[in-house]
């Protein structure tokens, strides 16, 4: 961001606050909140979670040190955050309990159905940005999608927007908790929102319906376990003590908001850029096990599905077919497969197939 060295007494920055709540509406976010830069309460927690190891493989998440929670310092100048919220969930949660329940489905978390989330609201963003930019002239900004060492739910929280749950995932108590969120860090001096505090209660349902018990206590999550990290973020071999507990799920997982209380009061979006493509809210794991790398490329272009590689695709399915009812269909998709250039995937192959010698 560059840091403009301009007056802004002559804004009225409660008045201005009004109109980007109005403009972000307009631009199609569900909601927008401003929180200051003190982090302080995230770092802690930030600091025992890696010190824990629970993250894993994911070694950028101890890089660039204090300015994931200290914003100043990797946006310097940054006096405000404004914090947006973006419905995505694509259709009535029953449908994907459904497509859940058979274990011939392929399912695929429903942030992943439609187009890639970082596309979506970095545009969004810009468009906000630039309403701002029309009504007080230049000022300074940076933004962020997921895509750099932000804290974003617990800014998210700071502005207001829910409180982180259980599960660490944020919860708005009047739509639950499937949306993405989005940053806008700014040298602007807006009013900031209030805090919003935990209504979890004593449920612990989330903790209680883990199929990998990553949810290790409450706030607390151990992505080692997480089958979103299993499936996306682990890039060698699924550990085999997980693979009966994957189910049929090939690309991340959405119990623990599937069956949060709080979601009932989640509706549908109407962006049509997160509607389901290429029938992945509904296919069969068999189907997609065929698709070769060229079709695989062609049914992921603009999906976050694509961060993962054509290999890793075929290694979640050929674990979630060693979880189906036996039948011949799913032993003859399984030996198409025995002799994959891939040793990944062929081990991944040969332990399905002895699931179904058992």
């Amino acid at each position: 961001m560059q840091v403009l060295h301009k007056e802004y007494e002559t804004i009225d920055f409660s008045s201005l606050k009004k109109k980007i709540n109005s403009w972000s509406d307009e631009v199609g976010f569900q909601k927008t909140g401003v929180s200051d830069i003190n982090l302080s309460m995230a770092e802690e927690r930030l600091t025992n979670w890696l010190k824990l190891k629970f993250h894993g493989s994911m070694k950028y998440m101890e890089k660039h040190g204090s300015k994931r929670y200290r914003p100043q310092e990797l946006v310097p100048g940054t006096l405000r955050i404004i914090s947006v919220r973006m419905d995505y969930l694509p259709q009535e949660q029953e449908a994907a309990i459904n497509q859940l329940n058979d274990n011939r489905n392929a399912y695929v978390s429903r942030y992943a159905l439609g187009r890639d989330y970082h596309k979506v609201l970095r545009k969004k963003l810009k468009l906000l940005a630039k309403r701002i930019e029309e009504n007080i002239g230049e000022f300074g900004y940076r933004i962020f999608v997921d895509s750099a060492p932000v804290l974003e739910k617990a800014i998210a929280e700071k502005s207001g927007l829910g409180w982180i749950g259980k599960h660490t995932n944020l919860i708005d108590k009047k739509r639950g908790s499937w949306f993405f969120l989005g940053e806008l860090y700014t040298d602007l001096p807006l009013p900031v929102d209030d805090d919003e505090v935990s209504h979890c209660g004593s449920c612990n349902v989330c903790i209680d319906v883990c199929p990998t018990k990553a949810i290790v206590g409450p706030y607390s999550l151990d992505a080692r376990r997480c089958i979103s990290y299993l499936t996306i973020e682990n890039r060698g071999p699924i550990p085999i003590e997980f693979r009966k507990d994957i189910g049929n799920r090939i690309y991340g997982c959405d119990d623990c908001q599937l069956f949060c209380p709080w979601n009932k009061f989640a509706k549908p979006t109407g962006e049509k850029d997160f509607a389901p493509r290429h029938n992945l809210d509904n296919a069969q794991l068999t189907e997609l096990f065929y698709w070769n790398e060229a079709t695989w490329m062609a049914k992921t272009e603009g999906s976050a599905i694509r961060r993962i590689g054509f290999e890793r695709w075929l290694r979640n399915i050929a674990v979630a077919l060693g979880n189906a009812d036996t039948s011949a269909e799913i032993i003859e998709a399984l030996e198409f497969r025995k002799n994959d250039k891939s040793p990944l995937v062929t081990e991944h192959v040969e332990w399905a197939l002895n699931q179904h010698r058992k």
